[in-house]
């Protein structure tokens, strides 16, 4: 139907003058880095690709990996991964008026690639399909920050969203919908990016949307269609030890989720279920933007509801902890609990008064340690598997403070630690004023390499905090206030499965305490109440 278009009104067409196919189409290619020592080029598979046409407007290059490339004066620089030295067929179509085209298909021939990074592959896709969510419970899911500052290159210093943040505004609630899978197709990586027909559009790209700027916000585009991503060396100004060294690139403009002109992410760290990536904005190179995902769905809606109180303890008698609750716990433990504290745990140091229990720090020299504490727990009095836990607190202040409101694994003398498990639903510590931390240790996830998230709240010395979790077969879920700021995929592999106790404590330094201020004298956590409620 063209042809017959060309042929029978070329002559009267008004708008574009003579329909002519680009003729005398060539094309060549140099090898970046080659020489004579080098005859395949320096090993970054860099190739610069030159096709001309006579009466061309555009021209598009096609690559064997099922990307392309589409630019106006005829060159372009293909970064080319497959390990090795290899050979690639390409195909170049030239465009006149009116679409018309012509086409040459031609071999890049023998060139070097040293990237090889099949682990990435693996943890994007399992091995077949993955999908990944927005990691919305988690502080900086969303975040930007400079593109040359040496010290920030991998964090988003401008800003970083709080956990659900987007949640709160129609304007950008939609990023939330977002469902990105990775497939691998034999070697080829494919990708899908399902937003429910409506995608958050960073301020200065709202035209593309159709709504001119300034507010940044969720409107109708379709993603909808299969991309193909490439995985090469990363090139950008993070440090070597700040990234995984390898980036993706997106073909026929796809992107992550968030709009802002990028096809390229720089993969700072990936693991079986999170990763976090950072591209430059499209139309300022000076912005670097930050996006966290998990394996996780920020949303689910076959939770188990737990609103039944089963157990709780409300500190309403004066005196000392209900021992048919409580166990107190006494002394420095093995290498301070495993943590090199410096307090000796003394059950005088924990009394309920005035509706209150009261967890005193002191420093004060007692069987050869300097500072006092308590720790209690309700193992054998009440261990139970799911539910809600809601405690309300307030904590401790001081340099070297440790207060912390957790969970351990009954069974933790037979299966030892972490192979028991550990949930600290709140853990603070006076060195990093009103920052909470949320964490869970278990196999491959514990001491350091915990799992673990945080997020600031303002007064938690000051005034009272109801520090929570929700804790399902499916998920565990940590809020402050209400407010969540973790999630994590509870499953079999993991020991969340069984009966775990409550344990409340004040350390005083330690690995995570760190130094205790030489002023400190002594300072309180406060408990109102423990609450936990099940089906």
């Amino acid at each position: 139907m063209l042809l017959i278009l060309v042929s029978s009104c070329q002559d009267d067409d008004k708008t574009f003058g003579n329909l002519d196919a680009p003729t005398n189409l060539t094309a060549n290619y140099e090898i970046v880095g080659q020489s004579a020592e080098f005859p395949n080029g320096d090993g970054s598979g860099n190739v610069v690709l030159k096709a001309h046409a006579d009466n061309a407007i555009s021209y598009k290059f096609m690559f064997p990996d099922q990307s392309s490339a589409t630019v106006t004066g005829g060159e372009y620089t293909k970064r080319f991964t497959t390990s090795g030295v290899n050979s690639y067929e390409v195909t170049v179509i030239a465009y006149g008026k009116g679409g018309v085209a012509s086409s040459l298909t031609f071999t890049v021939e023998d060139v070097l690639s040293n990237f090889n990074d099949p682990e990435t592959l693996e943890l994007l896709t399992g091995g077949t399909s993955k999908v990944w969510y927005w990691a919305a419970a988690t502080a900086g899911h969303l975040g930007v920050g400079p593109n040359n500052d040496s010290e920030n290159n991998s964090w988003p210093s401008y800003y970083a969203a709080a956990p659900f943040e987007k949640a709160g505004s129609a304007e950008s609630s939609c990023i939330y919908e977002d469902v990105l899978t990775f497939t691998k197709d034999g070697e080829i990586l494919k990708y899908t990016l399902d937003n429910g027909g409506s995608t958050f559009f960073n301020a200065s790209y709202n035209s593309v949307g159709g709504t001119p700027a300034p507010s940044d916000l969720c409107q109708p585009f379709d993603t909808s269609g299969e991309k193909t991503v490439v995985l090469g060396p990363a090139e950008s100004v993070v440090p070597e030890d700040a990234s995984t060294g390898t980036q993706m690139t997106f073909s026929d403009g796809g992107f992550m989720g968030y709009y802002i002109g990028a096809t390229t992410y720089e993969i700072l760290e990936i693991t079986e279920n999170t990763m976090t990536v950072r591209a430059v904005m499209g139309n300022d190179p000076a912005l670097a933007w930050y996006h966290i995902f998990t394996t996780q769905p920020p949303y689910s809606d076959d939770e188990p509801v737990y609103d039944t109180l089963v157990w709780s303890d409300e500190f309403d008698v004066d005196g000392p902890p209900d021992p048919t609750k409580w166990n107190m716990e006494i002394g420095n433990g093995t290498n301070g609990w495993g943590n090199n504290e410096s307090q000796y745990y003394r059950a005088e140091n924990a009394v309920v008064q005035g509706g209150n229990l009261i967890i005193t720090a002191k420093a004060e020299s007692f069987s050869g340690f300097n500072y006092t504490s308590a720790r209690m727990n309700t193992h054998n009095n009440f261990d139970f598997t799911y539910g809600k836990v809601e405690i309300r607190a307030k904590l401790p202040a001081g340099g070297g403070t440790w207060p912390a409101l957790w969970l351990l694994g009954s069974n933790y003398q037979t299966n030892t630690w972490p192979a028991c498990g550990e949930t600290d639903i709140m853990e603070h510590v006076g060195n990093d004023q009103n920052t909470i931390h949320g964490t869970l240790h278990y196999p491959g996830n514990s001491g350091g390499n915990a799992n673990t998230s945080s997020v600031v709240v303002e007064g938690v010395s000051e005034e009272f905090h109801i520090y929570s979790i929700t804790w399902s077969p499916n998920f565990i879920r940590f809020y402050v206030d209400g407010n969540e700021f973790k999630t994590f995929a509870n499953s079999s592999e993991v020991p969340y499965n069984w009966d775990f106790f409550l344990i409340f404590n004040v350390a005083m330094g330690g690995s995570f305490g760190g130094a205790i201020d030489p002023a400190f004298t002594e300072s309180s956590m406060e408990v109102d109440y423990v609450r936990v409620y099940q089906e």
